[in-house]
């Protein structure tokens, strides 16, 4: 048996000593919270425009490019008298499955009229599997904009990250043309306002970005 054999143990070990004087990772979850991504893949809401019309069309976008096929969507014809969003239909019937989602965002970029979008909140658990299935009523936004949890408070579940604007942003972005540069990238919504206008590359805001 060659020398080198008799080392393949002690080989395991040194790689354990050399870990043990590295900086700790580990963090004092949950009373010390790590700062989240601003485009944060986290619980969905449902939008209204400013005047409280609902940007949900019913037009089923999210429910067919879903890969885990855990949104149902059913459109119903708006009512003459008293339409409820500004196309011909609306999302009568909407449910997110979360024990099914994947949190990929693709919901977020087939939707035509911005009308799904993602939070940072993902600190949440049910104990009811029905629970976990989340309806208009718990999506949709308030006329002003005010989110419902649909959830009771608890010691990990931080409500102001389905309020806070700043959590409130889209999964995507402009794919950095030019032309995007100053333009604000998504409609207003009812307690959010517009978003600022996107910075480009011009003013070396973006990685690999120049000065002009």
């Amino acid at each position: 048996m060659a020398f080198g054999d008799y080392l393949g143990p002690f080989r395991g070990f040194a790689t354990v000593f050399r870990q043990m004087f590295k900086p700790r990772l580990t963090r004092s979850y949950p009373h010390e919270m790590r700062v989240k991504p601003q485009r944060f893949h986290g619980r969905h809401v449902l939008n209204r425009y400013p005047d409280g019309m609902e940007k949900c069309i019913g037009c089923e976008l999210c429910a067919g490019v879903c890969p885990a096929a855990c949104i149902y969507v059913r459109g119903q014809d708006n009512p003459v008298d008293a339409p409820v969003s500004p196309g011909e239909r609306f999302g009568y019937v909407y449910e997110i499955n979360l024990l099914r989602c994947i949190f990929c965002g693709l919901c977020v970029e087939a939707c035509p009229t911005e009308a799904i979008t993602m939070t940072q909140l993902f600190e949440f658990s049910v104990t009811d599997r029905e629970d976990a299935i989340y309806t208009k009523d718990e999506l949709l936004v308030q006329p002003d904009g005010t989110p419902n949890h649909g959830q009771p408070d608890g010691p990990l579940i931080d409500i102001n990250e389905l309020k806070i604007a700043d959590g409130w942003m889209r999964a995507t972005s402009p794919s950095g043309r030019a032309e995007y540069e100053g333009i604000p990238a998504w409609t207003p919504s009812a307690g959010v306002g517009l978003r600022p206008a996107e910075k480009g590359q011009s003013d070396g805001s973006q990685t690999g970005g120049e000065d002009a």
